[in-house]
């Protein structure tokens, strides 16, 4: 199994900016791609931000521009730098890890808010 805790939601004026950390622990040898969905209420989740284990990149469009994935393999870390954020930027966040077989395994989410 595989544990991964987010980290660094919260409250934050429109334009600003918050970093999300995603930590993974247990056997995440079994981990390659992670990333972060979104899902506001109301609303379908999407998918934020990919990376690949060899480093690889996506973006939603919605989001391209102002933030960055990335990865620290020493510390088994994601993160989600948000710059230039927008009250639809309102959501709680997840962070997920894939295996060989597929999107296996999701932390429990944090809750980012932008105030108009």
């Amino acid at each position: 199994q595989v544990q991964l805790v987010e980290s660094g939601g919260g409250l934050v004026q429109a334009g600003g900016s918050l970093r999300l950390s995603c930590a993974a622990s247990g056997r995440i040898f079994s981990i390659n791609a992670m990333g972060w969905y979104r899902q506001a209420p109301g609303k379908q989740r999407e998918l934020v931000a990919h990376i690949t284990s060899g480093g690889r990149t996506d973006y939603a469009d919605s989001v391209k521009g102002r933030f960055t994935i990335s990865r620290d393999n020493a510390k088994n870390t994601i993160y989600l730098q948000m710059n230039s954020l927008k009250p639809e930027d309102t959501a709680v966040y997840y962070c997920y890890g894939d295996t060989a077989r597929d999107r296996d395994y999701w932390g429990q989410g944090t809750q980012v808010t932008v105030s108009s």
